[in-house]
Parts: structure tokens; sequence; C-alpha cells
């Protein structure tokens, strides 16, 4: 029974009003269609014995059909075992890597950190689908999002100030264009490696509308601007953190794999769940006939 769960839990609300039905008609004692409130217990049972009275007889026969229900409740409850030939499901909660090429970056030590930084996310994201953005004055889809890295790795290393054409530095532009690549995925994580030059207000707005479809948004800093560059402020990427995410520094991207590798989806479906175990509720609920037949033989 190793692994075993309920698919439909909510369905044992069902056993409460069921209990109390049971209690009560075990209280009242066996129906014997009116009799039993004028005639004394000994003279009852003495006319079951002979059969003169009809109704359940027995203790248990009015319990019969709480029992059957009892039953059909437990079986639409979804008592559930893992299967062996459970199908294996791509997964769908895609991570799209954006890094930031503008020249503060690009031009200086903190490019390098970036590669290194994106490098370690591919080789703890196994399993999952990995997008590549790039990113300066515009934004660019360098790689739909794809399960194979070596394709992303080879891609990563040959990163250079000339790489992105163009100048300034757009987060709101990579935001708007993961936003696309998602699509209606909402299950996904969007992570973002820059120094945190460009972060304004269409860039926090953007931020904002691919948060509310469900994506989670992840900053890596990276320092070491290039020479006459301006520094941003320290705590500029947190403003574009959402819907969980967490701002880290570039050292710290092992642990922000780990995290990325549980997967994006937070809302597990249950149609997806039932398809790695097998229902044991049909056959369950198919005993309530047992009951229901001694009923009906009683009857006869």
């Amino acid at each position: 029974m190793t692994g075993a769960l309920l698919l439909r839990p909510w369905w044992l609300a069902g056993l409460v009003p069921l209990l109390a039905l049971a209690w009560w008609l075990d209280r009242r004692g066996p129906s014997a269609g009116g009799w039993e409130q004028v005639m004394p217990p000994h003279m009852l049972a003495a006319m079951r014995a002979l059969g003169a009275l009809g109704g359940s007889t027995g203790r248990w026969g009015p319990l019969l059909p709480v029992g059957a229900a009892a039953l059909l409740v437990l079986g639409l409850s979804g008592p559930a075992l893992p299967r062996a030939d459970a199908p294996v499901l791509a997964r769908t909660d895609s991570v799209l890597i954006a890094i930031d090429l503008s020249p503060s970056v690009a031009r200086g030590p903190a490019l390098a950190q970036a590669q290194q930084a994106a490098a370690a996310l591919l080789q703890g994201l196994a399993g999952r689908p990995v997008g590549l953005i790039l990113y300066s004055g515009e934004a660019y889809a360098a790689s739909a999002p794809t399960t194979d890295p070596r394709t992303l790795q080879t891609l990563i290393a040959v990163l250079d100030a000339d790489t992105v054409p163009g100048q300034g530095s757009r987060p709101a532009a990579a935001i708007g264009l993961a936003g696309q690549m998602f699509g209606d995925a909402g299950q996904a994580d969007l992570v973002l490696i820059s120094d945190g030059a460009g972060v304004d207000g269409q860039a926090v707005a953007e931020a904002g509308r691919l948060a509310a479809l469900g994506t989670r948004i992840w900053a890596v800093r990276v320092v070491g601007a290039a020479p006459q560059a301006p520094t941003p402020a320290p705590d500029a990427l947190a403003q574009l953190v959402q819907s969980g995410g967490q701002m880290v520094l570039a050292q710290d991207v092992d642990g922000l794999a780990a995290r990325l590798r549980q997967g994006g989806d937070r809302r597990r479906d249950p149609a997806v769940t039932a398809l790695g175990y097998r229902d044991l509720g049909p056959f369950l609920a198919a005993l309530a006939a047992l009951p229901l037949l001694q009923m009906l033989r009683r009857r006869q």
C-alpha cells in the first residue's frame, strides 16, 4: 500500500451524515411497520419469529442501505495505488533565462559571471524545458524552450559584446518577450541575469502582468560594470521579482537551480495526477450492490 492516496478525498465528508443516520437507526431499533411502537418487546420478537410481521428483521437490517451508501462514498473518494505502467508525460513548466547583454554587462567582468550563472542553471534544471532570451535595448529570442541543454550551453559560451546589437538596457522588453514565448502556460519561471540596469516603471508593470498569469520571476544579480558605466542600485532587480520568486547573487545560483528543479506547477492538475495511479474506487463502489441485494432477498 506504499504510495496509496485518495484522488477525491472531499467525498469523505459524506460519511459524517451517514454515521449520524446509522447511530439514529441503531438507537431506534429494527422497524416492524409501526408495530414496535404498540407491542411489548417479547410479543414483537415472537411475532417476528413466526413470520407474522413484515419489514426488516434483525438488528442490522435497517443499516443495510446506510452501508451501501457508505461504500459508494468510499468509492467516490478514489482510493488509488501507484501504477507500474504509468505514462511518462513531457513537462510543460518551462524556464526562460534572460541574459542582459547591455554594454554595462557585456563589456565588463560581469559578462563572465552571467555566463557562469546561466551555465549553472542549465546543469541544475535537468528535465525542465529551458529557453534563452538575450537583450539590451531590445530583446531577442535566442532559443525556444528545449530539454537538450547542450544547444544552449554552446550559445552561452560564445556570448560577447557584439552578440546583441543596440545600446541601452530594457528588461521590460525581455519580460514582454517572455510573456509571448510562454503563451498560456501559467506554471513557468523567468530568470533575469543582469546587473539591474534599466529597471523602470515599465519593467515593473510588465513583471506584474506576467506574474498575474502565474509565472514566477527570479533575478540573478551580477556585479562588475564596464568602465565608465553607471552602477545600478543593488536592489534594482528586487523590484521585478514577482509571484514567489527571489533575487540572488551570481554565486548563489546553485541554490536557485535546486528550487527551480522542483518545477513551476504549484497547482497540480488532478487529471494528470490520476494518470499515475490505478483508481480502485469503481471496484469499491461495486461492493455497494452486496447490501442492496441482501435487502432484496429479505423482501421476497
